[in-house]
């Protein structure tokens, strides 16, 4: 317990040292809060069902069925670069925290940290929602988000014998700040040019489908430009076309796991049983999100869930617990199969 106290409170200071001495050597209390608990701000039954051999040990949660295993049989067989050349082992599979995603208002705002920086230049833009009127066709939301590296099990030193986990530190893989495609619309779309074949009537009305597969069982991954109820994946910037805080901020969490598989960033550990493969197109159902701040959710919410069904009450009008509204922390889970010998 003592080396996992010392653990947690080393990633902390490092943390807070690394965004001091990156974004300014000032610090403004533009957002406060308090300090990420990786026990208590985990929603740890999002880690279920858990599979051994083909069989459940422990179940799904009631709000989220499971997305399919790549493979059915108990015994596994992967190939390895040394004679006989492959390895028998057993398959198992579980959700694994892995990442974590900030969704701000605020530029360079870290509710994980509980602080926020100025920014060392101007023309970052902040977020926040505007209510349709006569200048604008729909309402919009923009929101800055950071993707995280944190292997939750790792750094408290939970399960470290298991060679299905991940073995890896804390870091901060990205900052939406700092990406000219995530804060101007038309850049974005020179970047990706695909998003010109979603942006018509035909391609949003299937997304139809994909809503209501993700608010029932599991979203339908090949329609990849949907995000469900959150809208389209498309364009990949921080601009939502919603005025709903807590939806936008999924729609928002969910296109920046999208684009870091763009970038080659992040691979699926739910493809593969003997590795994770890099998906330029996402495989929607292997992810689900719990929302750690300003409110700690105990819901698994898969990409493009409605908040109408786990929303209520996630972004107080007031500070709650010393976090800031209208700035969130999202857990992400991925499924993990993995051959064990």
């Amino acid at each position: 317990m003592i080396s996992r106290e010392k653990n947690q409170s080393s990633l902390y200071i490092a943390l807070v040292l690394f965004f001091v001495c990156f974004i300014s050597a000032r610090a403004d209390a533009i957002c406060k809060g308090s300090i990420h608990n990786p026990i208590t701000e985990v929603c740890w039954h999002c880690m279920f069902p858990f599979k051994i051999a083909g069989v459940t040990i422990v179940g799904s949660p009631t709000d989220t069925p499971d997305a399919p295993d790549p493979t059915k049989m108990p015994i596994c067989i992967c190939p390895i670069s040394v004679p006989p050349f492959f390895r028998i082992g057993i398959s198992i599979s579980f959700w694994e925290p892995a990442r974590f995603i900030e969704v701000v208002k605020d530029a360079y705002c870290f509710p994980s940290i509980g602080v926020g920086f100025s920014s060392p230049k101007h023309g970052f833009l902040n977020g926040g929602s505007e209510d349709a009127g006569d200048q604008q066709e729909m309402p919009s939301t923009f929101y800055q988000a950071h993707y995280a590296i944190y292997p939750v099990w790792t750094l408290l030193e939970l399960f470290m014998d298991s060679v299905c986990l991940e073995h890896s530190g804390f870091d901060i893989a990205y900052l939406t700040e700092l990406d000219p495609t995530w804060n101007d619309d038309l850049m974005a779309v020179m970047i990706y040019p695909e998003t010109l074949l979603f942006g018509n009537m035909p391609a949003q009305l299937s997304c139809t489908a994909d809503s209501v597969g993700s608010n029932g069982k599991h979203p339908i991954s090949q329609l990849f430009w949907c995000m469900g109820s959150s809208g389209s994946t498309y364009p990949m910037s921080g601009h939502v076309n919603d005025d709903k805080l807590v939806q936008s901020s999924l729609s928002a969490a969910s296109r920046l796991v999208y684009k870091m598989g763009r970038f080659g960033a992040l691979c699926d550990t739910g493809v593969d049983i003997c590795k994770c493969t890099p998906t330029p197109i996402w495989v929607k159902r292997n992810y689900r999100f719990s929302l750690a701040k300003p409110i700690t959710g105990h819901q698994c919410v898969p990409v493009g869930r409605s908040e109408l069904i786990w929303g209520a009450g996630k972004n107080p009008p007031l500070p709650s617990g010393g976090d800031a509204p209208d700035n969130f922390m999202y857990i992400l889970f991925r499924k993990r199969a993995c051959c064990v010998f």
